[in-house]
């Protein structure tokens, strides 16, 4: 199921045709270097979504009573996206504008639809008030109900303009749903001709623990996760991706992640997002948050199937080995 699913969308998420690039304005001069570097890449046409909330429509007149006027801050919107779709055809970059009002991850899914889009490209905030973790309501949104690849870009990310290998970083739990975003990865890497580093963390251990037996034991767990890593990277990557190097350390997920991917310079984070509850998405400090928050390039995510969808492929693969 999960495998088939994959089979028949990964060409167009590795090569998509369409990239929609949801922004709210202000994200712009951070989104557009990926959006440009990843059109040239695929050959993508590129579709810049801003959407209007109804307050940005309203208008004062001189008695100071407010009135629905939207076209002033539809003039705004086109005047600030038009210079950036004239700027990607002078690079041959097929680039339109579209300006809807409504709520923002609404009218994502709309397009979702309506243009059939290969990938999404929007933008996420940092911090807010007491440090508290903020990817911005749309992108909550976006995260937990699109089924497609989505590729943030935080507000430390930059594009590297001087030539290095280029490395694709799959950070992974080592579950089975986790296979798409693996295999999703190694084609990624495999299009860019980039290295593919496939890290699993382990969690940490006590310094005073680690003599003995317990050195020991943490050898074990280090040789067995390496031992499914290259498993992993060789059913992900048969046939695609020839570097794969597997990567076993022990920490917090979210530090070694980020610190990981700054170390080898990684052009791309790929994370598979796992399914949890609305509240859950936005109320618990999750791995993922830290990352999207604070990497220092764009991380995509595509989200885990279902427990139901799980249960269903494993069936199905067992069911061919009977």
């Amino acid at each position: 199921m999960e495998d088939s699913a994959l089979d028949a969308s990964g060409n167009s998420w590795t090569h998509p045709s369409l990239i929609l690039v949801a922004t709210d304005l202000t994200d712009l001069e951070r989104l557009m270097p990926f959006a440009l570097d990843q059109a040239s890449d695929t050959g993508a046409r590129l579709i810049l979504l801003h959407s209007l909330a109804p307050s940005a429509a309203l208008s004062m007149d001189p008695a100071g009573i407010s009135y629905y006027d939207p076209s002033s801050a539809v003039q705004f919107a086109t005047n600030t996206l038009e210079p950036w779709c004239v700027f990607a055809r002078r690079h041959h970059i097929v680039c339109d504008a579209l300006i809807r009002e409504g709520n923002p991850a609404q009218q994502i899914a709309t397009a979702l639809v309506q243009f059939q889009v290969d990938r999404i490209l929007l933008g996420t905030r940092s911090r807010g008030r007491l440090g508290k973790l903020l990817l911005g309501s749309v992108a909550e949104q976006v995260l937990r109900s699109v089924n497609l690849p989505v590729i943030t870009v935080g507000p430390e990310a930059h594009l590297s303009v001087d030539k290095h290998e280029r490395v694709v970083l799959h950070a992974t739990m080592l579950r089975e749903a986790s296979r798409p975003s693996a295999a999703l990865a190694c084609q990624i890497a495999a299009s860019q001709r980039a290295k593919l580093v496939l890290l699993h963390v382990l969690p940490p251990i006590d310094p005073p623990l680690v003599t003995g037996m317990a050195g020991s034991e943490r050898s074990g767990l280090d040789s067995n996760a390496l031992h499914v890593l290259r498993v992993l990277g060789a059913e992900s990557g048969a046939g695609c991706c020839a570097d794969i190097e597997p990567i076993v350390v022990h920490g917090n997920p979210a530090i070694e992640i980020l610190a990981e991917a700054s170390e080898r310079r990684a052009d791309l984070i790929v994370l598979g997002a796992t399914h949890r509850s609305a509240f859950e998405n936005l109320t618990r400090d999750r791995t993922i948050h830290r990352i999207l928050a604070h990497a220092r390039c764009p991380v995509l995510t595509l989200r885990e199937p279902p427990a139901a969808q799980q249960a269903a492929a494993w069936a199905h693969r067992i069911a061919m080995h009977l």
